[in-house]
């Protein structure tokens, strides 16, 4: 499955962005997929899963209130929503998926297929 995160961009604190990640090639609908982030030398933060029906969700520590995943497999795509951004959520956003990972596995290292990924800025 090929991977495309859009949606990032420059945001003020405290405002809201949603993420796309479209997904194109061997069936999206059966993969899990999962949001990541890296800041300028910091390590590949896991941001948020999803089950490959939607039913089950998992969340990072940091963003867990704030950020919402979802997804519409008629549409091949699945979305994070990120609300009350903050100078710290400032990174570049990836989108992973894999049919085995279990949605609570936190490594980058579980997920096989990746896009390249978009970046958010947020100003303090």
């Amino acid at each position: 499955v090929q991977l495309q995160a859009s949606g990032g961009g420059l945001v003020q604190e405290g405002d809201s962005l949603r993420l796309s990640c479209l997904g194109s090639g061997a069936a999206f609908s059966n993969h899990n997929v999962a949001w990541f982030r890296q800041a300028p030398g910091k390590e590949r933060e896991f941001v948020a899963a999803i089950t490959w029906s939607g039913g089950g969700k998992y969340y990072g520590n940091s963003v867990k209130d704030r950020f919402t995943i979802s997804r519409d497999n008629a549409l091949n795509t699945a979305y994070l929503q990120m609300n009350d951004l903050k100078p710290e959520d400032t990174a570049v956003y990836y989108c992973a998926a894999d049919r085995i990972t279990t949605i609570q596995n936190q490594k980058s290292t579980a997920y096989d297929h990746w896009g390249r990924g978009t970046l958010v800025t947020v100003s303090s």
